[in-house]
């Protein structure tokens, strides 16, 4: 499969399921693609509809190896951002544009002031459902978008990623979509990371109105952040998580399995710290936020 657009060097910071994923199919895609990771790493595998990619990728594990490239994927976790700065100011010219895929909805705040004049932030949604089930190996479940603000960028992305299994969309109300793509997180992943339990837990109907219960502060909160937003997003969102099936899991699930660092605090530490910018309550996701703390004091000292 190849693209219709020239071939552009792109650069993946994260080794994990959705940069593992993005560099495959960007690779596959007829891009020149190299893969910014921690640890060395001798091949990467996407298992992927029936079929196994082996993508010819140029590792590097550090930002001394790195130069400048047209485009840059930041698929690092919200949370280590900060730690990519070397990564992004190795690989980031004036004219380079970083696709910022991370949960969330504060993507440019994040990443702007990391990065050289001139290089642009294109803050990105990720809708995929893929797993990291050992370093090198990804498998993909389903589903390949990526949202972006409409504008001149999201058609450039649109062009970069033509004919690969990315399906680039622009979105006119940017801050609408990042809150409805969070009602996806805001339930399912606490309560799968926190219980160890895949998602066949929401098939459970005591569970199901608790998540849903758990989404209505968040839908009074993105409200408030402005964000056009009704119930119907709600349960949208609830219907997202079913549709995984019962035996796929979260990203935070995976994390704690795995005893990675949570992703909470740009989660529900969103909702909970934008609650209290406008002087809602939000119960229930601070408990969860303070159990969720607890659990990644545990991981990290562990």
């Amino acid at each position: 499969m190849s693209s219709s657009a020239p071939s552009a060097r792109i650069a993946v910071i994260g080794g994990g399921a959705v940069g593992g994923l993005t560099a495959a199919f960007a690779q596959e895609a007829g891009h020149d693609v190299t893969l910014c990771l921690r640890a060395p790493l001798g091949e990467l595998t996407l298992d992927t509809d029936g079929e196994v990619l082996r993508p010819d990728l140029r590792f590097v594990t550090s930002p001394e190896e790195a130069a400048e490239h047209d485009w840059v994927f930041l698929t690092t976790k919200a949370q280590d951002t900060e730690g990519a700065a070397a990564w992004l100011n190795a690989l980031c010219g004036p004219r380079t544009v970083v696709a910022v895929i991370q949960n969330g909805i504060d993507h440019t705040e994040r990443v702007a002031p990391l990065l050289p004049q001139g290089a642009e932030v294109l803050p990105t949604l990720a809708y995929m459902a893929v797993e990291r089930v050992a370093p090198g190996r990804i498998v993909h479940h389903f589903s390949s978008e990526l949202h972006v603000p409409e504008g001149p960028s999201a058609e450039r992305f649109e062009a970069l990623l033509a004919g690969s299994r990315l399906t680039v969309r622009g979105v006119p109300d940017f801050r609408t979509a990042a809150w409805r793509k969070l009602f996806t997180n805001v339930a399912a992943n606490p309560l799968t990371a926190l219980l160890k339990q895949r998602m066949h837990i929401l098939s459970d109907p005591e569970m199901y109105l608790r998540a849903e219960e758990i989404l209505m502060e968040a839908l009074a909160v993105a409200q408030a952040e402005g964000a056009q937003v009704e119930e119907k997003d709600v349960q949208r969102a609830l219907r997202s998580n079913l549709a995984v099936g019962p035996e796929g899991g979260t990203s935070t699930f995976y994390d704690r399995l795995a005893g990675r660092p949570l992703e909470h605090e740009h989660i529900t530490g969103a909702v909970v710290r934008a609650a209290d910018r406008h002087g809602i309550a939000a119960p229930l996701n601070r408990l969860l936020l303070a159990m969720l703390r607890a659990a990644d004091r545990e991981l990290r000292e562990g």
